[in-house]
């Protein structure tokens, strides 16, 4: 039944990663490139790439390359970490800002993807999933 679930589970994820990867098409985005955006709306300050490579949910992606097109796009903005000049600090800009909210409508659709589970079923799925993360990385 272990290699049923695993099976099970990487067909779901490429179905739902393909959705997602759609809908941002849309507006011209990559799924790196949102959760990027969603990682500095999460933060109260700038941050470091390094902070953001940690935060990733793909932690082999390029951060540099990303923040890069991100920065091409006029979505964020680059600085010298003034604590660390080793270090850049990466803010949204007011149009990334904008981008975020427009994408309200977005973040619903992909929340709706699994409206066809109960609560409680949803709940037990977190529950298994952070379980199986959790034993990966032990």
């Amino acid at each position: 039944e272990g290699h049923r679930a695993v099976v099970n589970l990487l067909f779901t994820s490429y179905c739902l990663n393909e959705r997602i990867r759609n809908l941002l098409r849309e507006r011209s985005l990559s799924p790196q490139q949102y959760n990027v955006l969603r990682i500095l709306r999460g933060a109260d300050k700038p941050i470091s790439t390094c902070v953001i490579r940690e935060r990733l949910l793909d932690r082999m992606a390029d951060t540099s390359r990303i923040v890069e097109r991100l920065e091409r796009k006029g979505l964020v903005v680059k600085e010298i970490c003034a604590q660390d000049k080793r270090l850049v600090d990466v803010s949204l800009t007011p149009r990334g800002r904008q981008l975020l909210d427009s994408l309200q409508e977005l973040e619903e659709t992909i929340d709706s993807l699994l409206d066809g589970l109960p609560r409680k079923d949803l709940q037990e799925l977190n529950r298994i999933l952070d379980q199986i993360r959790n034993h990966l990385s032990a």
